[in-house]
């Protein structure tokens, strides 16, 4: 990056008018700290013209009252039910206008809230920001409303078995502190919680004194920053309560199970570890990757054969962590050989320490990392947060050092003080049979919702003037394209924001369509088999490679790889030799093929699936060749010589297309694409691998009883006449914006949730394919509100054919769906998904631009049209997974 000493050298003299203010030693940070205590960190970068903000609060759940556990769960909800300025349809309304992510996050000692939208709007997000600050509208009626969607919210997380263990292992790692409850609070609470207390916690906590500002994207520092001292500078500061001390107790060793409704069991061990504030903390981070390594033994479970899967991960807070030992297990299979080769793994861990060479090679990992975190806009705002907020570092480069200086015997020390079985956490999640599908003709009582007329919201001045034009935004992609002799696509998209490359490849096969009867599950054991290594090196050798120049690589029919700039050459000499000469060994086949039987024998008896086929099977005609799925006979039906002649048939360079995204030239790119890949030749004629077209579905209805969710999830679906090619997409594109795609100013979202707080989460979206489609609305609820949401559902789809919609509400859908074309190239992994999947589909590499052209002149009535000529209000299949119905 340029040194940009002049304009860092003005943002020094500007905050020295009214703060402090400092360049950091990267040349694109500017610092400041405002008078009333307020910190401000701006982070450039060029990727795209995107900018992320988000205000860190330095309170959480640590510092709720006594009794009400999820009060900051609470003030963060009602944050977004407006402020004095700024009521909570304008927030709405401003927040999809944007187009952008807009949400917020509550931890155990910080509550962050973040914009990221294009940089042009940079002023209205900090406005909102600042306005926030100031105050919160917490009228009691509103929150008698947001209660039940918050409710709705501690349904779905409570029905998650997974969830109900990490809420018990930290109620017995961190008894006596803060951290023994989440920050997702009860409903027993919620129901004692007023809005006067809510305020009162906005009031005492939400301080500029006690935040840090972070801004992160493609923006001026020094127009930045004097834009923050005009929104924040008045905010006075407030005398900040108390915090609450950390006295950790010695754990006791305990045994959790409960059933889970997962397709396969697990297994957990869990202990307490340091905090991001420890000065143990590097050394907590690279114990945790060394276990958590697939050269590591527990990985290794995976690949011999005794558990489905094994690993190690940790979380960290900034007063004390988690680390966890996860194994998995197949659905009906013993979870004790696997908790006592864990346990084995870890107590050698603690008498005999971890091998040095996966403990240097955690902390080249880790290092690399940092870099990697550049790639993105929104990652790199998120690095920054981490850091200052919850570390209390300065930067993100900043424990850099400190992982340098971490040793093996650290390492060690820290194992043995650790992995103590008398302190050790316990778990095991058996899964339970939930039974078959069941037919209804309905979900409870009828209920009748009459709707208000939606009333054209009323933007701020200063909102109003920065959404009045609409334009196509100038895609910074210019990708450089070239077809291989052999057929295969390489694209090469050259960013300089970072030393680093990724790579993304897909190759276009369909096992439904390739295979013989009874060979359904052939693709899931071939892409098992890559992980074994090359017909050169063996997994461990081959994964040493990888380490040793601090690469992440998977192949299989969807390949990648993330790589420092300064190894691209060899990285992609690595991934070619594992997606071109996988080694596909007998004894791996054994293991991968009994670990599939297995974990299918457990997936076709899940809810979720149970759910998934149902649904399918009621919009698909009977033998359609998407319906067919594996069962435990036809995976042992298998050999490798059926695996070997599957493999050669469906990987083929002329189906292939590969994605470079990083510091690279497109000639260098193509010189080590080619020569690593140039080699692979296509046999006979390239297969037709899409689904053929259907006949429209028929109204139906099924219900998947699922006994460990306290929530039905509900998927209500059908085919539509329009494919991927047809222009009727758009408007049916934009038309979903206003339905259900605009989240917060959506109609759903404020009828099923802001109105009626029927539910937490609702979503409709198109699944467009060369020759069928589907239309799915999606939601959560309690059982006894699943009817009265569906009925919301056909009301809103009805109005939406019966009636335009509004100038303002089109205006909107627009201006969201062209904002999200920058906002599709602000990471390298946006970047190179829209362009893989823009190959794929055989579609021009700037067709998000082509389609912003479209979404600029479509109009109201061909909206309506299209809503009209391809939606079926009442021909939805409805399919619900949850608790059976009572009665």
């Amino acid at each position: 990056m340029k040194n940009r000493v002049m304009q860092l050298a003005t943002a020094i003299a500007l905050a020295l008018a009214t703060g402090t203010a400092a360049a950091s030693g990267a040349s694109d940070v500017t610092r400041a700290t405002l008078d009333n205590g307020l910190r401000v960190v701006i982070v450039r970068d060029r990727l795209a013209p995107v900018v992320t903000t988000e205000i860190n609060y330095l309170a959480g759940s640590d510092e709720v009252p006594a009794g009400f556990p999820g009060t900051v769960h609470a003030v963060e909800h009602m944050m977004f039910r407006g402020s004095p300025g700024l009521s909570k349809d304008q927030l709405a309304a401003i927040a999809a206008n944007m187009g952008g992510a807009f949400n917020a996050d509550t931890t155990q000692g910080v509550t962050q809230y973040y914009f990221t939208a294009p940089s042009q709007d940079l002023d209205v997000a900090l406005r909102v920001q600042s306005l926030r600050m100031r105050g919160v509208d917490m009228a009691p009626a509103a929150w008698a409303k947001e209660r039940g969607a918050i409710e709705q919210e501690v349904s779905r997380d409570l029905s998650n078995p997974s969830y109900k263990f990490y809420e018990q292992l930290q109620a017995q790692l961190f008894e006596g502190t803060p951290y023994a409850h989440t920050p997702l609070g009860t409903r027993d609470s919620f129901n004692k919680t007023t809005a006067a207390m809510l305020k009162r916690f906005h009031d005492a906590w939400y301080a500029p004194n006690n935040a840090i500002l972070v801004i992160a994207g493609d923006v001026d520092p020094v127009a930045t920053l004097a834009k923050v001292k005009r929104e924040f500078g008045a905010i006075p500061r407030k005398t900040i309560p108390a915090r609450p001390g950390f006295h950790f107790k010695p754990v006791m060793a305990k045994t959790i199970r409960l059933p889970t409704d997962s397709p396969y069991g697990s297994v957990y061990l869990g202990w307490r570890m340091p905090g991001l504030k420890s000065a143990d903390y590097a050394t907590a981070m690279v114990l945790s990757q060394a276990l958590g390594s697939q050269r590591a033994a527990l990985y290794g479970m995976g690949m011999n054969g005794t558990a489905l899967f094994g690993g190690f991960f940790d979380q960290a807070m900034p007063a004390a962590g988690i680390g966890m030992a996860v194994g998995i297990f197949p659905r009906g299979g013993n979870p004790q050989p696997v908790l006592k080769r864990m346990q084995a793994i870890l107590a050698k861990a603690a008498a005999k320490g971890i091998d040095p060479a996966l403990v240097e090679a955690a902390k080249r990992k880790a290092i690399a990392a940092l870099e990697f975190k550049k790639n993105s806009v929104a990652g790199l705002a998120n690095a920054w947060s981490q850091a200052l907020a919850f570390q209390g570092l300065e930067s993100p480069d900043a424990i850099k050092q400190a992982i340098e200086a971490v040793t093996p015997q650290a390492v060690d020390a820290l194992a043995r003080v650790t992995f103590n079985p008398a302190h050790a956490v316990t778990a095991i999640l058996t899964p339970q049979s939930s039974g078959k599908p069941v037919a209804g003709k309905g979900f409870g009582g009828a209920e009748s919702f009459s709707s208000s007329p939606d009333k054209s919201v009323q933007l701020p001045a200063w909102a109003a003037k920065a959404f009045a034009k609409l334009a196509v935004p100038r895609s910074t992609l210019k990708p450089t394209s070239y077809t291989l002799p052999n057929g295969l696509r390489l694209i090469v998209q050259p960013e300089s924001i970072s030393g680093t490359v990724e790579v993304f490849g897909q190759i276009k096969t369909n096992q439904d369509l390739q295979s013989a009867k009874g060979e359904e599950g052939i693709a899931g054991v071939l892409g098992g088999l890559f992980p074994f290594g090359t017909t050169t090196l063996n997994r461990l050798q081959y994964q040493q490679a990888l380490d040793a120049i601090s690469a992440r690589a998977s192949a299989g029919s969807s390949f990648s790889l993330a790589v420092p700039s300064a190894h691209f050459a060899q990285g992609m000499r690595l991934l070619a030799d594992n997606e071109l000469h996988p080694a596909l060994p007998p004894r791996a086949f054994a293991v991968v093929q009994h670990q599939m039987a297995g974990a299918v024998a457990g997936q076709i008896q899940s809810p979720a699936f149970l759910a998934a086929m149902g649904l399918q099977k009621a919009l698909l005609p009977a033998a359609d060749p998407q319906l067919r799925y594996a069962t435990p006979k036809d995976v042992m039906g298998l050999d490798l010589a059926k695996v070997k002649a599957y493999y050669a048939k469906t990987f083929r360079p002329d189906m292939t297309t590969i994605v470079v995204v990083g510091k690279v030239d497109p000639a260098t790119a193509k010189q080590v694409v080619e020569k690593a890949f140039g080699g692979w030749q296509r046999e006979g004629a390239k297969p037709d691998v899409d689904y053929a077209a259907v006949p429209l579905n028929k109204p139906g209805q099924l219900h998947v009883p699922d006994s460990s969710a306290s929530q039905d999830s509900v998927q209500m679906a059908q085919m539509i006449p329009v494919t991927r090619d047809n222009p009727a997409r758009f408007a049916l594109n934009l038309g979903n914006q206003v339905l259900g795609g605009g989240f917060y100013a959506s109609r759903l979202y404020h009828d099923l949730r802001d109105k009626s707080g029927l539910v937490y989460t609702v979503g409709s979206r198109f699944d467009l394919g060369k020759h069928r489609s589907t239309y799915t609305v999606s939601f959560g609820a309690d059982p006894d509100k699943v009817a009265a949401a569906s009925a919301i559902v056909v009301r809103d789809l009805k109005q939406m054919q019966s009636e335009p919609v509004s100038a303002s509400d089109l205006k909107r859908a627009k201006g969201i769906l062209l904002r999200q074309i920058p906002l599709g190239e602000s990471s390298f992994g946006a970047i190179g998904g829209q362009l893989l999947e823009l190959s794929i589909e055989g579609k021009p590499l700037n067709a998000m631009t082509l389609a912003g052209q479209h979404y600029l002149k479509l109009t109201a009535k061909q909206v309506q049209q299209a809503y009209a000529t391809y939606i079926r209000p009442t021909d939805f299949v409805t399919a619900v997974k949850g608790p059976a119905p009572k009665g």
